[in-house]
């Protein structure tokens, strides 16, 4: 049963939570968090991690539920399922390839990603297949650049609105270039559970989540005041403005448009020979 203020008893399986330390992802679990939003039969352990490491450990098997990248979704469909809740979708935003100097082409240059399962790496090679590739973690991205390590940088979170300010030229614009042949949102993270749960109980699980979602959108202030903590330094403003670009209605039922979306990724990337099959969206339907 979902419900808020639900005590829980010491019954109650422990599940973990796995999502980033993202304002967006805090935003989201803030119900849950702070107990908001609660079970009689499940009691949630968060674990905290950057996306890379996410999509790592559920490759391992090793989270009940969590916050995954739709291209690490490939990797672990046989042992996870798709909620309809929590994905990340960005409508006309995205990942973009910024640069220090203004280049004239990616041909050649050497391109900072923040992880090889990340969604933003696989929708770049939707569009750039002429550069060398280098991973980093996501906070070094900026820096890389800046020592010249690096000729661009492929930018995720709030680096996608502060970029401007801070000096930096888009080089590569996913979104503009996306938009062009989808009229539907890119599909950035998901929301999985495994699939060894019961279906009663990945439903479940599932509709606490999107309660949590729901709970924050209806209450944005408060649970804006507690994503502020995972915002980087960032205004509120910019917080808020981030936040919104990434819980939205496509976060609380992907099948509204996001699955559309979704469906176009795989495929085009399953055209360009990118990935070799179309995965399984088999997704769990809440109310």
């Amino acid at each position: 049963m979902v419900g808020q203020n639900i005590m829980n008893n010491n019954e109650n399986k422990l599940i973990t939570l796995g999502h980033s330390p993202d304002a967006d992802d805090a935003f989201m679990f803030y119900a849950i968090t702070n107990n908001v939003v609660s079970s009689n039969n499940f009691e949630f352990e968060h674990v905290i991690k950057d996306i890379q490491s996410l999509n790592h450990m559920a490759i391992e098997k090793k989270l009940d539920t969590t916050a995954v990248s739709a291209h690490a979704y490939l990797t672990i469909q046989d042992d996870y399922r798709i909620m309809d809740c929590g994905a990340s979708m960005g409508d006309g935003y995205g990942p973009i390839v910024v640069s220090k100097k203004k280049l004239l082409s990616t041909k050649d240059i050497k391109i900072g990603i923040p992880g090889k399962l990340t969604s933003a790496f696989l929708l770049l090679q939707l569009y750039c297949d002429d550069a060398e590739f280098v991973e980093y973690d996501f906070d070094s991205l900026f820096a890389a650049l800046d020592n010249d390590e690096i000729d661009a940088a492929l930018i995720i979170h709030e680096g996608q609105i502060t970029y401007e300010e801070l000096g930096y030229n888009v080089l590569v614009d996913i979104p503009k270039l996306w938009a062009s042949e989808c009229k539907y949102p890119i599909p950035l993270g998901l929301n999985v559970i495994r699939r060894s749960f019961s279906i009663e109980h990945q439903e479940e699980i599932s509709q606490l989540i999107k309660a949590s979602i729901n709970y924050a959108l209806s209450n944005i202030d408060i649970a804006l005041d507690y994503a502020m903590k995972f915002g980087r330094g960032v205004s509120r403003d910019i917080a808020k403005e981030f936040v919104l670009m990434y819980v939205n209605s496509d976060t609380v039922d992907i099948n509204f448009r996001g699955i559309y979306g979704l469906e176009f990724f795989y495929t085009k990337a399953l055209q360009k020979n990118i990935i070799n099959k179309m995965p399984k969206l088999d997704i769990i339907k809440t109310k």
